[in-house]
């Protein structure tokens, strides 16, 4: 991880681009430490999978939980089929 100035950025921003591009992100410091992050689409992309992931493991856990407690609703299969065809 690289961290450096608002200004180093702006007089090198092709540097630091392809710094983060190739993995490394790149911490850039700001006044009232208003600090940023630059990295690759792909490293963001990733994150993004991560935390969607997260999110539905979550899910799935409150379901399981709920499972245990007993709080579902059971449905037949004709049943099911009735409220499809409303």
């Amino acid at each position: 991880m690289i961290a450096t100035k608002q200004m180093d950025i702006r007089a090198n921003i092709k540097k630091y681009f392809d710094i983060a591009y190739n993995g490394e992100p790149v911490i850039v410091s700001r006044k009232q430490n208003k600090n940023v992050v630059v990295i690759s689409e792909a490293e963001y992309n990733n994150l993004q999978k991560a935390k969607r992931n997260a999110e539905y493991l979550a899910h799935l856990d409150r379901s399981f939980d709920q499972l245990e407690q007993g709080e579902v609703v059971v449905k037949s299969i004709e049943e099911l089929e009735a409220m499809a065809d409303e």
